[in-house]
């Protein structure tokens, strides 16, 4: 597990080093793969417009199915991706899945994290407990809770997370769920 700090202290080498390489050896090796890591109350297919135009760039592109269990499973679900990539790999989270980057960011193949309007904690740091330090977002107040799982009304899902979505095809996206 990496720290905020550390990570920070590795964003810089690295950044020096990259630099010094460009003078002085061959450039680091370009990146070919991205996995894109969804959030809450979202799936896969949330990546879908995204996707085409990172293939068109001439990357190799895979979008983690989480299982919205807990943060164990769906960061094993984000590793048994990573284990298929060949070669260096952009890990990318969205939302709740900045928490799940940040656990998973270690592995060998991963060349760099995005946070894709994401928090960004620190490994093994709580995202309850971090998101609990900011104010509660519009859809917190749609939460349906029933029988150990959550999810977001239809019409908080449609209002406040899915507003720049054609209705119709925010609606056939809504039935996913979590037991957070």
């Amino acid at each position: 597990m990496i720290t905020r700090r550390a990570l920070n202290g590795l964003i810089g080498a690295e950044l020096v080093a990259s630099m010094t390489s460009r003078v002085f050896a061959a450039p680091p090796p370009r990146a070919k793969n991205v996995v894109l890591v969804h959030g809450l109350y979202a799936d896969g297919s949330s990546w879908m417009e995204v996707i085409p135009y990172l293939q068109r760039a001439g990357l190799n592109v895979t979008a983690v199915q989480n299982p919205l269990l807990s943060l164990a499973e769906d960061a094993a679900a984000t590793r048994r991706i990573l284990a298929l990539q060949q070669g260096p790999t952009v890990l990318v989270g969205h939302s709740f899945a900045g928490t799940i980057i940040s656990e998973v960011g270690d592995d060998p193949v991963v060349s760099g994290l995005v946070y894709v309007a994401a928090r960004a904690p620190d490994a093994g740091e709580d995202f309850g407990a971090l998101a609990a330090k900011f104010s509660k977002p519009p859809a917190s107040a749609g939460v349906v809770n029933a029988n150990g799982y959550f999810w977001l009304s239809e019409e908080s899902f449609l209002r406040d997370f899915a507003t720049d979505i054609e209705p119709k095809r925010a609606q056939r996206r809504r039935r996913c769920r979590s037991s957070r």
